[in-house]
């Protein structure tokens, strides 16, 4: 595997500052003390998120706080975590939240549960007065233009971490996307308007870069592969998949040998993700190497690299976006209805996310690919049993992005065996109006298939991405 590949997935860079009102320190002596052991204890805890933390330590007025929105402007934050462990004044965290550029989280921990009221003083009670300057903080944002979110809780308070962690978590997957090179090779599907994307508009909604690909950049690489590279791949091949006998082994050695050829472009141009589509005419080699991506897309998706046919270059980053969240993304689109089990069938031929697997994924060998030119090897499985959540990346008529969003169920049933990714999935109402409704969100007709539930991570993320997120349920 190449070092890009092999690579961790950039971490987010999480600035955290925490601060208390410097006039209560010589009223009492215990108070600081006892406040920064509170924000030793949160660097701690932040500290075992995956996540490079910037910690600039304790403030405890408007000029330190102005020092510290220096150092957070300088290192370029994913999202800054500002610790209120007790009152301070709207002053010393505005200009952080103004100059840092990044999405701003306020968190309210106190020292325990509750107070000890009985034995409490003034200065036992001013450390667990962090809620206190909450609202003014929220005021203060609002009226200078800074979106306000926050999290109350006490320290060890495990449902308030929770939270906090799927903050950091929406700020890494945004940073994916701001950071992001997303591969765009061949051409649009002749006829598939939902799908077209206008570049320039994957830069303006979400950041990063738009590679745009020819498929000789692909056929270049491989006529380059050697024959102990498909050994290899093959061997890898038969690892990760069940064959099934209608495997030609001719097609399965043209599969790995564009496998290799696709690692090595995805690492020459350094991408995150890949949309790809070329129609191709009378067996040409443009038209093989199309036919010959499904063995090395689903390779690649799975090794947190998505990769979506038919240029649905959105979709790839819905993959991305649910890859990043832990949750796997497979290429899917509707395939049929069945009102006789309430479920919707739905999946893709083509490239699928191996690691969602419920069983070991087939590779199953196809003289003819529906729709599309060419003929290989093609992946079957169905996603793993459980919770699901349905992602995509719809586009309003201003040219706007926004999150569309299902969650529902993968249950288990009888599946057509025909080379394509199928799972059913019970959305606990009749299908045919769960799909008129998923359908008048404005999604396009192919999304990310997620396992578990992502719904709280989505409203974070479209949180801090200002992208607006649209909830179906029939």
């Amino acid at each position: 595997m190449s070092e890009r590949l092999a690579a961790v997935a950039r971490k987010p860079k999480i600035g955290l500052v925490a601060g208390g009102l410097g006039a209560y320190w010589p009223q009492f002596p215990d108070l600081l003390p006892q406040l920064r052991r509170s924000a030793a204890r949160v660097t701690e805890r932040m500290r075992e998120f995956d996540a490079e933390v910037v910690d600039v330590g304790f403030i405890s007025d408007a000029q330190e706080g102005a020092v510290a929105a220096e150092k957070l402007r300088a290192a370029d934050c994913d999202l800054i975590v500002g610790f209120l462990t007790t009152y301070m004044t709207a002053t010393m965290l505005v200009p952080i939240a103004q100059r840092s550029g990044a999405p701003v989280l306020l968190i309210n921990l106190q020292p325990t549960e509750a107070m000890d009221h009985a034995s409490f003083d003034t200065g036992a009670w001013l450390a667990y007065c962090g809620a206190c300057p909450l609202p003014e903080m929220a005021n203060a944002f609002e009226r200078v233009g800074v979106p306000f979110r926050s999290v109350s809780g006490y320290l060890e308070d495990q449902r308030a971490w929770d939270r906090i962690g799927r903050w950091i978590r929406a700020a890494g997957v945004r940073s994916v996307l701001r950071h992001g090179r997303h591969g765009l090779m061949g051409h649009l599907y002749p006829g598939m308007y939902d799908v077209s994307t206008d570049l320039t508009m994957v830069t303006g909604n979400l950041g990063g870069h738009v590679e745009v690909l020819e498929f000789d950049d692909l056929r270049v690489r491989v006529q380059q592969v050697k024959d102990d590279e498909v050994a290899a791949k093959l061997a890898e091949t038969r690892e990760v998949f069940e064959l099934a006998d209608s495997v030609v082994e001719e097609d399965l050695a043209w599969a790995a040998r564009v496998s290799v050829g696709l690692d090595r472009m995805v690492a020459d141009f350094d991408l995150d993700s890949l949309a790809y589509y070329h129609r191709g005419l009378d067996g040409e080699i443009h038209e093989k190497l199309g036919a010959g991506m499904i063995l090395g897309s689903s390779l690649l998706t799975a090794r947190g690299v998505p990769a979506a046919g038919e240029y649905e270059l959105r979709t790839s980053l819905a993959m991305l976006i649910c890859d990043r969240f832990g949750a796997g993304g497979s290429f899917t689109e509707l395939q049929a209805l069945n009102f006789r089990d309430a479920v919707v069938e739905m999946g893709h031929d083509g490239p699928g996310h191996l690691a969602i697997s419920e069983r070991r994924p087939l590779l199953r060998g196809l003289g003819v690919y529906h729709g599309k030119r060419g003929w290989g090897v093609s992946v079957e499985f169905d996603v793993r049993h459980g919770p699901v959540t349905l992602v995509g990346l719809g586009q309003t008529r201003d040219g706007r992005y926004k999150i569309v969003a299902s969650e529902g169920e993968v249950v288990g049933g009888p599946l057509l065996q025909i080379g394509n990714t199928t799972s059913r999935v019970d959305f606990g109402c009749d299908p045919g109006e769960w799909t008129d409704a998923w359908s008048a969100s404005g999604v396009a007709h192919h999304w990310a298939l997620a396992t578990g539930r992502l719904l709280p991570e989505l409203r974070a993320l479209a949180d801090l991405t200002g992208l607006e997120l649209v909830e179906v349920a029939a």
